[in-house]
Order: C-alpha cells, then sequence, then structure tokens
C-alpha cells in the first residue's frame, strides 16, 4: 500500500512538474510573438469589428477546459514534428515582423502552440485540443485593405438590396453608388452600414453552434456557411428599414440611439435566424427538438501515441522552447538593427509649381499626423486656370519594420464619410514602375452625396511603383533582407469631378499632372540606389 501511495505521489508530482514546463513553453511562445500579440490587442480595442474577439480566448480556455479528462488520456510520446512546426511558426514570426504583416505573426503564434503540445504529449495530445485552437484564429482580424475591400463591397450589395426592400413598400427611391436618395431625405450607406459589424462575431458565433449541435457534419457546414448569407440579407433589411422608417417619420430615425438600437436588434435578428434554421433541419431530419440537438459534444480521447515519458526526457519541448527563445532575441535584433537609409531631400522644398499648376501647401491636423506615423509628407492643392484643383499628398517613411507603414486609401476613404464606387487597377504606359514594366496605378472613383471625385494612387517603393497591396508587402520582405531597406512613399492624387464635366475629362487632368509630376518627384522620393537622384 506504501509503494502505492509513493507511486501515485511521483505521479502526481510528475504531472506537476510537465504542466509547470508547458505553462512555460507557452509563455515563451507569447513573449517571443509578443509585437503582433500586441498589434492583435490593439485591433480589438480601436475596430468595432473586432471588439467580440476578446471573449475569443477565453471560450478557447473553457472548451480546452471541459474536455479536460480527454486531453490529460490523450498525452503521449512527445514529437519531434512538434519542433518543426514551431520552427515553420517562427518563420512566419519573422516574416510577419519584418514586413508588418502582423497576421502571418498571430497565426504563426496559434501555429507555435500546436507544435508545443505536439513537443509534449504528442499528435494525439494536439487532435484532442485541435478544434480550441482552431477558434483562436476568429479572432485575428484581417489586414486593413482587406477590410476595406471587402467593406465596400458589403456596402454596395446591401445598398442594392436595401433599396429592393423599399421599394417593395411602393416607396419611390433612387440608387447612386451608396446614397439612398428618397426625394426629401438622402441616406448615405457608410463603412459603418456594411455589416462586417455583424459578420465577423457571427461567423464565430456560428462556428461555435455548429460544433454544439448534434448533426451530420454537411448540416453543421451548412450551419456555419449560412452566417454570410444571414449576415448580407439582415443587415439590408436593416437599411430598407431605416429607409421606410425616414421616409415618414423624417432623417431622425436613421439618427442616435434608435440607430444603435437597431444594429444590436439585427445582430439578435441574426441570432434568431441561425435557431430557426437548427429547428428547420432537425423537422425535416432527425425530428428532435431545439434543445434536445444543442448539447456539448461527449468528446472521447484520441489513442495515446506512446507511453508519456518523465519531465527530464521532454528533449523535444525543451528545444522548442530554446528555439523560441533564441526567435525573440532575433526578433529583437531585428527591431533594433540600424537599417539603411537613403539621402533624399524633404518636401519642405518642394516645388510650388508644376507645368502651369501653382500649388498651395497645407498641413495635417496634429492628431492624424500622429495617427499615421508619417516621417515627411506634402499635402497641397495645385491650381490651373479652366481647371479643376488637383490635392497632392505624399507620404514618406524611412522605416516600416516597426508597423508603421503607408495606410492604405481604401481604408481611409470610408473614415472621410466618402465610399468607394468603383475602384479598378490602370496602368501609365509613360512611366516604367521599375521592374521594366509600365508603371501601375489605383483609380478610385468616391462619392459623398452629390459630391463625386477621382483618386489616384499608387506605392513608391525603393524604386518600384507598385498598385497591388498584396506585392507592397512582398518586395517589403524581400528588401528588408536584401537590401536592409524598409522606406517607402505612398503618392495620391485627388480631383474633383464638377456636374458639368465627365469622368474621362477628370482622369485627363490627373494623367497629365501626373506625366508632370514624376520628374519633380525623383529627389524627394529615394530610388534603388541609396543616394537621391539629383
Amino acid at each position: 500500500m506504501q509503494i502505492t501511495m509513493d507511486t501515485a505521489k511521483g505521479r502526481s508530482g510528475s504531472g506537476v512538474i510537465l504542466a509547470i514546463l508547458l505553462g512555460i513553453a507557452v509563455l515563451v511562445s507569447g513573449v517571443a510573438f509578443s509585437e503582433g500579440l500586441v498589434q492583435l490587442v490593439d485591433r480589438w480595442t480601436k475596430q468595432e469589428e473586432y471588439g467580440h474577439a476578446f471573449f475569443i480566448p477565453l471560450l478557447s480556455v473553457w472548451l480546452l477546459w471541459m474536455r479536460r479528462d480527454a486531453i490529460v488520456q490523450s498525452i503521449g510520446r512527445p514529437s519531434w514534428f512538434g519542433l518543426v512546426v514551431v520552427l515553420a511558426s517562427i518563420g512566419m514570426l519573422v516574416i510577419g515582423n519584418l514586413s508588418a504583416i502582423y497576421i502571418l505573426a498571430q497565426v504563426g503564434f496559434v501555429l507555435s502552440l500546436a507544435g508545443i503540445l505536439m513537443t509534449f504529449g504528442g499528435l494525439s495530445l494536439l487532435r484532442i485540443c485541435l478544434l480550441p485552437l482552431f477558434f483562436l484564429l476568429f479572432a485575428i482580424p484581417l489586414p486593413f485593405f482587406v477590410d476595406a475591400a471587402l467593406s465596400w463591397r458589403l456596402q454596395l450589395i446591401s445598398s442594392e438590396l436595401g433599396v429592393f426592400f423599399i421599394r417593395l413598400l411602393n416607396i419611390p427611391v433612387y440608387l447612386e453608388g451608396n446614397v439612398i436618395d428618397l426625394g426629401e431625405y438622402q441616406l448615405l450607406v457608410a463603412e459603418a452600414c456594411s455589416g462586417l459589424r455583424y459578420l465577423y462575431p457571427l461567423l464565430s458565433l456560428g462556428f461555435l453552434t455548429a460544433y454544439f449541435f448534434n448533426a451530420p457534419l454537411w448540416q453543421r457546414s451548412l450551419l456555419f456557411l449560412s452566417t454570410i448569407p444571414i449576415t448580407i440579407f439582415m443587415n439590408s433589411a436593416r437599411i430598407g428599414m431605416i429607409g421606410v422608417l425616414v421616409n415618414y417619420w423624417g432623417i431622425g430615425m436613421a439618427e442616435g440611439f434608435l440607430h444603435y438600437f437597431q444594429g444590436w436588434a439585427i445582430f439578435a435578428a441574426c441570432g434568431l435566424v441561425l435557431a430557426g434554421e437548427i429547428y428547420l433541419l432537425n423537422k425535416f431530419t432527425s425530428g428532435r427538438s431545439f434543445f434536445e440537438s444543442l448539447r456539448f459534444p461527449e468528446v472521447k480521447a484520441v489513442k495515446a501515441s506512446g507511453s508519456p515519458i518523465p519531465a527530464k526526457k521532454m528533449s523535444p519541448l525543451f528545444s522548442a522552447v530554446a528555439s523560441l527563445g533564441i526567435a525573440f532575441v532575433l526578433i529583437f535584433s531585428i527591431s533594433n538593427r540600424v537599417e539603411s537609409v537613403p539621402d533624399r531631400q524633404r518636401f519642405v522644398s518642394f516645388p510650388k509649381q508644376i507645368g502651369e499648376w501653382k500649388g498651395r501647401t497645407s498641413f495635417l491636423r496634429p492628431r492624424i499626423e500622429l495617427f499615421l506615423g508619417v516621417d515627411d509628407y506634402i499635402l497641397a492643392n495645385y491650381n490651373s486656370p479652366g481647371q479643376q484643383s488637383i490635392n497632392l499628398y505624399i507620404a514618406y517613411y524611412k522605416s516600416q519594420r516597426n508597423g508603421v507603414s503607408p495606410h492604405s486609401p481604401q481604408a481611409c476613404i470610408p473614415g472621410g464619410g466618402w465610399f468607394i464606387t468603383d475602384l479598378n487597377e490602370k496602368q501609365y504606359l509613360q512611366v516604367s514602375d521599375g521592374n521594366g514594366g509600365p508603371m501601375p496605378y489605383n483609380r478610385v472613383v468616391i462619392q459623398r452625396g452629390d459630391v463625386k471625385q477621382i483618386v489616384y494612387y499608387w506605392f513608391d517603393q525603393r524604386g518600384r511603383k507598385i498598385a497591388n497591396e498584396y506585392w507592397a508587402k512582398w518586395y517589403l520582405l524581400k528588401d528588408a533582407i536584401l537590401m536592409n531597406r524598409t522606406d517607402g512613399t505612398l503618392v495620391r492624387l485627388v480631383t474633383p469631378v464638377s456636374q458639368t464635366e465627365s469622368e474621362e475629362a477628370a482622369d485627363k487632368r490627373l494623367t497629365e499632372f501626373m506625366s508632370k509630376l514624376m520628374e519633380k518627384t525623383k529627389k524627394y522620393i529615394p530610388g534603388a540606389n541609396l543616394g537621391s537622384e539629383v
């Protein structure tokens, strides 16, 4: 009996030591990936679309706790393949931090947790913990420019469907872009009304609901995927409802507390639609009641891959922790490395006259300048007799290593109350992109009320002119490694489209100005060489 008790105490003590080792490994991983995780929390705090993400790690821990018995029984022999997974996550960490594409580092953190579990208890332990780990991915925000692209497309879809609902009630309505014209009143379907504030939390809710739904895989998959059309439909119905209320009772129906309350009511309605979908699936398939089909699934232990080993023989786990520690030192040294910064002239001396265009400079508000983190910029209106003005904005960043980089106009435009009605990538044949081809640029048509503008923008990065933001990130990574440079510039031109002219006339004005501008920027925007072009 004494031997049995001593053995049990020994196993218990060994289990405590193993748990402490696992906790230390997770902590070291969090420290190594800290820069990306700080950016993650910052997005949760500042973007309402991701406010729900604070609850996701807590729910993941709860899911792990609910299957704790199965987890203990699934601990097997540590796997060296887990170290390979950890090394892959470290590669994502390095790439993410160098390129400021923090989503790579954030996904890499989840991947590192998976690798740590394998180095602790083998593939069997990972399999039993896989779903709670996967759920963490719902807390990772998409890159800003992806969010912006999704937002304006959803704005257009929601506007069209909202107008469809209004017309069902025989109310005269006209839609131009994202402006719903009811005659006396005009409604702007802004970025906040795109539906992303419903879509992201509803996707998380749909995933959890599908997990608790005791049904065949195809029904659970259908339930999860249906959150996308449900969000679009309900958000459009909300816009239509606001249009109807405004038509009969005035613009106050679209403002203040009522507008805020409608948002929460629609999200609750989305949840009810999901519940109704479960009811219908039960009725036409299994015949079970709603509550009979929703329960915490019975989680069975996965057959352990080998036998657990003593803490002193946890070589794969020790190797993973050591690798993550080295990664932290590497990232810290990269972040503090003195990188090459090219010579250039500051924009304070930028020409006030470009061809027949005369410029007048202005300045960003201090709060906006601080938010953008720009190192040097010019903001000026250029005018020519008989022409609409052209607003020029060039923002220069001497380093993009710490996440400070040019803000995509796609993300900034909606913040000013404008909405995007058209977005295309064009080519300017008279100028090279730096790789031997014509220069690409983005052409964006934006509108606010009756006012329409055309925006041209591109990224001028270390001798390359780039329109596609994914390619800009790729070259940023490449040049950070090979050139030890991450400087970059955003160039943006904006001109209004008067009610008496066509978009083609505004395009001609911009392209003519752009051709004269290129020669003037060589001293101010560094090329591939470290010295400025004079």
